[in-house]
């Protein structure tokens, strides 16, 4: 066979710079190789953390709610497959009705009643002189500890404490609030809604700030009143900020326990008992934390859905989440 290159040719095929993309392109590879490698090792810690912490822990808890487990010894932990999730929603149980129905409404309740109180006294605020004291006021109850809240509202909500006492003094008949299985729950949601307004009211009045003057004094000069310029401005420019606010507080709601086992310890009967206080009973008071688990993936789709619902309407009203 008869070589057809040219010594010329032959050379400038072996020379250095005719390899040198393939050569550029190996030591770049190494390079972005030594790179992650560094960079996985500074994420090392915080990746052990999050898998000891929360990958275990999670794991662990999906194993227990397909078993049977008495919280002592691991060798006694016992398959059961998906019998503690047809527990939870069989005959005669009170998961479903009334304990994850209290659930949901103690959620929506204070929802509404934190998200309605902290729109009006953020717009207040933020039409008022010194805003950061009002602010400071407001945000007091959010530092306070749950079972201070929760022990002060109890007192208050007694037959002889300061909320009956103003009914009597307005010529109305004393409230039995945490006796009564009709009251019960809107009482303990009433505190719930008023201990969570203050870290609300910084979230709308940071928003509210946000919103250019120009758009107000746009509608000043066509004419528009106070209800207009805040249905019309105010309200949708604020969409981000009561996105935030909805989210946050159900899922607070629909996670609350430590208030309602002080205020009620989930009585009378089961008029305030929540899916949290009911994982509590069953785990540490029956011993049962197959069935405790169970109710903890329960209420995480339970959370898992209503997240998405909110967001699709937020987006669904023109507003990007």
């Amino acid at each position: 066979m008869v070589n057809t290159l040219t010594p010329e040719t032959t050379e400038r095929a072996h020379s250095p710079r005719s390899a040198g993309p393939a050569v550029d392109g190996r030591a770049h590879t190494r390079r972005r190789g030594h790179q992650a490698v560094v960079a996985y090792l500074f994420l090392a810690p915080a990746l052990l953390f999050f898998a000891v912490f929360l990958i275990l822990p999670l794991g662990f808890a999906l194993l227990l709610s397909t078993s049977r487990w008495a919280g002592f010894d691991l060798g006694d932990i016992d398959p059961v497959g998906l019998d503690n999730f047809t527990g939870l929603f069989a005959d005669g149980s009170t998961f479903l009705t009334p304990i994850l129905t209290n659930t949901l409404l103690f959620a929506l309740g204070t929802v509404a009643l934190a998200l309605a109180g902290s729109v009006l006294v953020a717009t207040c605020i933020d039409n008022l002189r010194f805003q950061g004291l009002w602010r400071t006021l407001y945000f007091l109850p959010i530092v306070t500890t749950v079972v201070a809240v929760g022990n002060v509202w109890k007192y208050m909500y007694e037959p002889g404490g300061l909320v009956n006492g103003v009914l009597n003094a307005l010529g109305l008949g004393s409230v039995a609030f945490l006796q009564d299985p009709d009251t019960a729950l809107p009482s303990v949601v009433v505190v719930q809604a008023w201990a969570s307004v203050g870290s609300a009211i910084l979230i709308l009045t940071a928003g509210l700030k946000s919103i250019p003057e120009s758009y107000y004094e746009a509608a000043a000069l066509d004419g528009a009143g106070p209800g207009t310029v805040f249905w019309k401005i105010t309200l949708p420019l604020l969409r981000p900020s009561l996105l935030f606010v909805c989210i946050t507080q159900f899922l607070t709601g629909l996670q609350s326990f430590a208030l309602i086992i002080v205020m009620t310890k989930g009585g009378p009967g089961d008029a305030t008992n929540v899916a949290a206080l009911e994982m509590y009973r069953q785990a540490f008071s029956y011993g049962d934390w197959g069935t405790a688990s169970a109710a903890a993936f329960v209420l995480f789709v339970v959370v898992l859905v209503v997240t998405l619902v909110q967001l699709w309407i937020f987006r669904r009203k023109g507003e990007d989440a």
